[in-house]
């Protein structure tokens, strides 16, 4: 996720990264780029993204993926 949200920030795109506060508690997230979003929860999360979102695109990942495609 972070490849793809740095060259389309560098391409003058648009990028909101949605995170839950508990990972940025524990700094588990890298730089990020774009806007930032900080949520309560994961379902907040998916809620958030929906509310934004035209389009996504899954890129191999954790279990977290499978939740968010399901």
């Amino acid at each position: 996720m972070g490849c793809v949200s740095t060259a389309t920030d560098l391409h003058g795109r648009r990028v909101l990264g949605i995170i839950p506060s508990a990972f940025t508690k524990k700094n588990l997230i890298g730089k990020t780029c774009g806007k930032e979003l900080k949520v309560a929860t994961m379902n907040e999360r998916l809620l958030e993204m929906m509310e934004f979102s035209y389009a996504f695109i899954a890129l191999p990942g954790g279990f977290g993926t499978l939740e968010e495609l399901f």
